[in-house]
C-alpha cells in the first residue's frame, strides 16, 4: 500500500522525525522523543505538521440553513470570523465524525463560504455524505487548498512566537476566531494568503494554519530558527488526551452518541431545527444512557490501553478507549465507558492490564485544564 505524503514530509526528515502510518498518511510519531515534546508544548511552543486533516470548503447560498440538517449544535450562533466545535451523525444518534466549522461569511463573490476541518481517515466518506445529503442544495463541496500545507502552533508561547515571525498582532483574534491573512512581507510570497485560525488540539494556547507548501515551509523553518520544538503524533495523543479531548475512531465512532460520549453540550435540542438523528439523541435525552465516557487514574505504574477491560466488583463492565502516561501529571490516565449507574466520580474499578488487574479510580475530566 503506497501512504500518502505531506507537503512537510522531507522537512519532517530532515529533522530526525521517526514516520509511521496513520490513516493512509506517512507521519511523524516523534522528532526529539515524546516526553521532551509534550513539554515543550505545555511549557514553551511546539509545531506539529497536520496536513494529513480533511478541509473542505461549501460554497454557494444558505449554506447554514443546509448545513444545520447535518449536526447537532446551532450554527447560527456563529457568524463571519468565528469558527464551532460539533459532530456528523447518523440517525441512531451514533457519530459520524467529530469537527470544526469555520464562517468565512460572504467572499468577493458574493457566495457564502464554510470551511470544514475533518479527520483524515473519515475524509473520503465525509465528503461523499456531504454530497449525498447536500445534493439538492445550491453549494459547491470541494477540498480547501488541496495541495496545501496544515499546521499546528500549539503552548503558551505560540501568539508572540508567531507575531514575531508574521510581524502582525494577532493575540486580538478570540478563541475559534479565523481569518485571512493578506499581503504580508514577511511570507514568502506577499500576495498569497494564509488561512490562520485559534483553534488546537492539546488543551494549550495556539493556532492552525493553512498555506501553500512553498509558504508552509518557509514559516516551518522560520519556526525551528525560532527554537519551537517540532512535534509529533505521540505527543500530541499524549497531550490531547491529558485534556480529555476526543479521537475518533477510539473515544468516539458510529456506535457513540454525544450524549455516551459527554458531548452532550453540543446538541441543541432547544432549537426547532430538524437535524440527521434528532429523534434517537430527543429518545436518549428523555430516557438517560446505558454508558457514558469516564475519565480514569490507575493507582499505580501501570498504563491502561485501548482495548483493556475495565471492571466493577469483579464483574467486566467496560472498555478503555485511550490510555497513557502522563508526562504532565506524571501518573496513567485513561478513557473508558462504563455504565452510567456506575459512571460517578470517585468510583472504584480494575482494569485488567497484562493479564493482570489494577486498581483504579473515575476521575474528573478534564484531567488537565488551561486557564487561558
Amino acid at each position: 500500500m503506497n501512504l500518502l505524503q505531506t507537503p512537510l514530509y522531507k522537512d519532517c526528515q530532515e529533522l530526525g522525525g521517526k514516520m509511521v502510518p496513520f490513516a493512509n498518511w506517512e507521519m511523524p510519531v516523534s522528532f526529539s522523543g515524546l516526553i521532551e515534546e509534550h513539554n515543550a508544548v505545555r511549557k514553551k511552543v511546539g509545531m506539529f505538521d497536520i496536513s494529513h486533516m480533511g478541509v473542505v470548503q461549501l460554497k454557494g447560498r444558505n449554506i447554514k440553513s443546509a448545513l444545520q440538517n447535518l449536526v447537532p449544535s446551532d450554527v447560527f450562533r456563529i457568524g463571519p470570523g468565528e469558527a464551532c466545535y460539533t459532530v456528523f451523525l447518523k440517525e441512531n444518534g451514533g457519530i459520524q465524525d467529530d469537527l470544526i466549522i469555520y464562517d468565512q461569511g460572504n467572499l468577493d463573490s458574493k457566495e457564502e463560504s464554510i470551511v470544514l476541518v475533518i479527520n483524515a481517515a473519515r475524509k473520503e466518506s465525509d465528503i461523499q455524505w456531504l454530497n449525498l445529503n447536500l445534493s439538492k442544495y445550491e453549494i459547491t463541496i470541494s477540498e480547501f487548498m488541496p495541495e496545501g500545507a496544515l499546521i499546528a502552533i500549539q503552548g503558551p508561547k505560540s501568539i508572540s512566537t508567531f507575531e514575531n515571525i508574521l510581524q502582525e498582532p494577532l493575540s486580538d483574534l478570540p478563541r475559534f476566531g479565523h481569518r485571512i491573512i493578506r499581503s504580508n512581507p514577511n511570507l514568502i510570497n506577499s500576495e498569497e494568503s494564509i488561512f490562520l485560525a485559534r483553534t488546537g488540539y492539546t488543551g494549550e494556547e495556539g493556532f492552525e494554519f493553512l498555506a501553500s507548501p512553498e509558504t508552509a515551509r518557509s514559516i516551518w523553518k522560520k519556526l525551528i530558527q525560532s527554537e519551537v520544538t517540532p512535534c509529533g503524533l505521540g505527543a500530541r495523543d499524549t497531550l490531547r488526551l491529558e485534556a480529555s479531548m476526543h479521537l475518533y475512531g477510539n473515544d468516539i465512532n458510529l456506535e457513540t452518541t454525544p450524549f455516551e460520549a459527554g458531548l452532550g453540550w453540543l446538541v441543541h435540542l432547544e432549537m426547532p431545527h430538524n437535524f440527521i438523528g434528532r429523534k434517537a439523541l430527543e429518545k436518549q435525552a428523555e430516557e438517560g444512557t446505558r454508558k457514558k465516557l469516564v475519565g480514569i487514574k490507575v493507582q499505580n505504574k501501570g498504563i491502561a490501553r485501548k482495548g483493556y477491560s475495565v471492571s466493577y466488583n469483579n464483574e467486566t463492565v467496560g472498555i478503555v478507549t485511550s490510555g497513557t502516561w502522563s508526562p504532565t501529571l506524571k501518573e496513567p490516565i485513561a478513557l473508558a465507558y462504563v455504565p452510567s449507574e456506575i459512571a460517578k466520580v470517585n468510583t472504584q474499578l480494575e482494569i485488567e492490564i497484562r493479564g493482570k488487574k489494577h486498581p483504579a479510580i473515575i476521575v474528573k475530566r478534564p484531567f488537565y485544564r488551561k486557564s487561558f
